[in-house]
């Protein structure tokens, strides 16, 4: 690598455990004196976090690194994450990946780049300074101890491992001291979170110790599955501190399909939580993830997922056909479908999720949320999330950056709200 002050570009695709790593990993070489850069053709090294999840994941995790490679021939890359780990041989051929990284080894790439010849001071982004990023992606666990028969994700990450909770609030205060208004909570399994721990912890004695211990404005929790959101949980967030949004996956609405899946619940429990949040929860925004095409779906089955869909009213969905994975029990399963009818039924879903989407947005035109300013759009306006997780953009000469202002919102528009900051 050579000494002296290393210029880092860092990438992540797939989920938000991938974004915090690269995150931490961002943090750990800005603390050994290294220089993150926005581009890859500014860097030395290129560290990039691939996903494997889905083989349209994997085409573009490959896409991903030839990209950065022919931005910047010169760059040395390092492949880490769920694809590395998956098929690190596929991708030690590429041109310009020098390392892979399986997950077992990530912590490599931070070892040898902060192991060099520390710069001069002058170069060192310091603590203190503003965040490159407004909302910080904490890892509070590992790996995941279910058995959904669809998922590598599982057999790539290993058993739940839970890091210390004292660990975690003293992250959590670091964040807030450097400037960090939110602080979004992942894991592979973010609801089994401590019951590996020898205190036997829940997820909830996690959230009441950030937000009794720390000042941070906003606190998110990511994705949770469906069993694991109890009575215990949900009473957390009669704290306004916590964003009012939950991602709970759904995966399918036929109960036939769920238990081919090996999923812990049904729709009738799941429709049970749905009500549990918006009864707890006013105005929350409730996200999840749906899978066609799963082996053994026929039309009937499909079309009670639809339905199931309609019924409930998701604020937003994230939709793919189902894709075999290596090792998992579904590859083998019989009555694969056909991509060609995975790819409609995903297309029919996703146009579902996209009316339910318009609504949620519309129902909030003419009200006034908290808005957490991100950045500038390339049309020159600011947008930010509210903490129910509706996207809003607005005009405005002051730098709104990292800024929480009361805003009001005033029309939908492609998946966004116009907003106008409120006096």
């Amino acid at each position: 690598l050579g000494y002296g002050c290393m210029k880092v570009y860092l990438h992540s695709l797939g989920c938000r455990l991938n974004r915090s790593e690269i995150d931490d990993l961002g943090r750990q070489l800005s603390a050994a004196g290294h220089v993150l850069v926005s581009e890859p053709a500014l860097a030395d090294v290129c560290a990039v976090n691939t996903c494997a999840v889905t083989k349209q994941a994997e085409r573009k995790s490959r896409r991903s690194l030839g990209a950065i490679h022919r931005a910047n021939p010169d760059a040395r890359i390092a492949a880490l994450g769920c694809y590395a780990t998956l098929d690190g041989q596929r991708l030690r051929a590429l041109p310009g990946v020098i390392w892979v990284l399986p997950n077992s080894d990530k912590g490599q790439v931070a070892e040898t780049i902060a192991a060099l010849r520390k710069p001069d001071a002058a170069t060192v982004r310091r603590a203190g300074d503003r965040p490159h990023r407004t909302r910080a992606f904490v890892k509070v666990q590992e790996g995941c101890d279910n058995r959904c028969s669809y998922c590598v994700t599982r057999i790539l990450r290993g058993p739940s491992q839970s890091r210390p909770l004292l660990d975690i609030v003293s992250q959590v205060q670091e964040l807030v001291q450097t400037g960090y208004h939110e602080v979004v909570l992942t894991g592979v399994n973010l609801g089994s979170y401590g019951r590996d721990l020898e205190a036997r912890l829940e997820l909830s004695d996690l959230v009441a110790a950030i937000l009794s211990r720390t000042c941070i404005r906003r606190l998110r929790v990511s994705s949770l599955e469906p069993w694991d959101l109890d009575d215990s949980l949900l009473r957390m967030w009669n704290d306004p501190r916590l964003c009012r949004h939950f991602h709970v996956p759904l995966q399918s609405g036929c109960d036939e399909i769920l238990q081919r899946m090996d999923r812990q619940t049904d729709c009738a429990a799941y429709s049970d939580l749905v009500y549990a949040i918006r009864r707890s929860v006013p105005d929350a925004a409730i996200t999840t993830d749906v899978m066609v095409g799963f082996p053994g779906e026929t039309d009937e089955h499909f079309q009670a997922s639809i339905d199931f869909v309609s019924h409930v009213e998701f604020a937003r969905l994230h939709v793919f056909p189902f894709s075999p994975r290596p090792g998992t029990k579904a590859a083998a399963m019989p009555d694969q479908i056909s991509h060609p009818v995975r790819r409609e039924r995903a297309r029919l879903m996703r146009e579902l999720g996209n009316q339910q989407s318009t609504t949620f947005l519309q129902a909030y035109v003419g009200q006034e949320l908290e808005v957490l300013w991100e950045s500038l759009r390339c049309d020159g306006r600011w947008q930010g999330l509210t903490d129910n997780y509706l996207r809003v953009v607005t005009t405005c000469a002051e730098d709104l950056r990292n800024q929480i202002t009361r805003t009001r919102l005033l029309a939908d528009s492609d998946g966004y709200l116009e907003g106008e900051i409120a006096s």
